[in-house]
């Protein structure tokens, strides 16, 4: 929740190897991901310094997580495809006039990758929300992280990838054998489709990254994926959309979700590697059943946190392996709800 920049669930902007997502965006501006002044990043950083910034992006993942969470306490409202609209609209609100990105001069291929981009975004937010609706909150969020998963196991083409692979598989088998029955299938298949559009977007993300200036490219997509969004919430939501506690809601999702975990995100990246922040984006299926439980009212028995574990054991070692060619390792340091 997937994460996920200013973005998507589980898409935040600057994952690294897929991790999270829920995030290329916010390594985008600056250079931020390759750190602060003299581009050292954490290298140059205190422990003191390296602390702060790991409490940051903790701190970032609880706030995707719970905005998930309120997120899904407004779907009796909205529904879940007029809470995705009103997230990305008021996530491009803020923003497109933060970083007034520049509309003329693009190419079209510039532009088709924007767009593409936009696409992936609003498809990833609209799947996991879908599954969000019908599963628990930290089950959906693990399913969605397989998509970087894979993307981070075959990228390393090593031998070690497969006990990462194995360690996935078996997490999932524990979450099927402790209650995977009792889910709705419609969810499950939800999640995992997340999780593939989690892979396009990480991939869309690169590309436009290296088109666009700082985060330009990603505001524009912002706004296609909004533009693209708001028609279909329409027809879903219809007059649900104009409730001021419906809206007021919605722009509390968009800031918890969107604009406050991008922001941490950011002045985290100032202070450690990206391959840290990556690691620290596996751990965010436990953000996310904790949000379940605290919101929700989601317990989780102890074989299904053991399932997480176990994939979040597997997101780490697949980060933490090095990858054998360059254009692999181009998805490193590559990436909401």
């Amino acid at each position: 929740m997937g994460g996920e920049v200013m973005g998507g669930e589980a898409g935040r902007g600057t994952q690294a190897a897929g991790q999270g997502a829920h995030a290329a965006g916010t390594t985008a501006p600056g250079g931020a991901g390759r750190g602060g002044p003299g581009g050292t990043g954490g290298r140059t950083a205190d422990g003191a310094g390296r602390a702060g910034a790991v409490g940051l992006v903790c701190a970032g993942a609880l706030s995707v997580q719970f905005g998930a969470a309120v997120a899904a306490l407004l779907f009796p409202r909205a529904g879940a495809i007029g809470v995705v609209a009103m997230r990305l609209t008021f996530a491009a609100l803020i923003m497109l006039p933060l970083c007034r990105p520049r509309v003329r001069g693009h190419s079209r291929a510039d532009w088709g990758a924007a767009a593409g981009l936009g696409l992936a975004l609003g498809t990833m937010n609209t799947l996991i929300y879908q599954a969000i609706d019908r599963i628990p909150l930290g089950a959906a969020v693990t399913l969605e992280l397989l998509g970087p998963l894979v993307l981070s196991v075959v990228a390393a083409r090593r031998a070690v990838s497969l006990l990462w692979a194995a360690l996935a598989l078996a997490g999932v088998y524990l979450l099927g054998s402790s209650g995977f029955r009792e889910l709705d299938p419609a969810g499950v298949a939800f999640a995992l489709a997340a999780g593939g559009a989690w892979v396009a977007y990480i991939m869309l993300n690169a590309r436009v990254g290296a088109r666009f200036p700082k985060a330009d490219g990603l505001a524009l997509a912002m706004g296609v994926a909004a533009l693209v969004s708001a028609p279909l919430a329409v027809v879903s939501a219809g007059t649900a959309l104009l409730d001021p506690v419906t809206l007021a809601l919605g722009a509390a999702v968009a800031v918890l979700s969107s604009g406050l975990p991008y922001t941490l995100d950011l002045f985290a990246l100032r202070r450690i590697p990206q391959a840290t922040f990556a690691v620290l984006m596996s751990l965010m299926p436990v953000a996310a059943a904790t949000a379940g439980f605290l919101v929700l009212g989601q317990d989780m028995e102890p074989v299904q946190l053991l399932a997480i574990a176990l994939v979040i054991a597997a997101s780490v070692g697949a980060v933490r392996t090095r990858p054998r060619t360059a254009a692999a390792r181009a998805v490193d340091g590559a990436p909401p709800t």
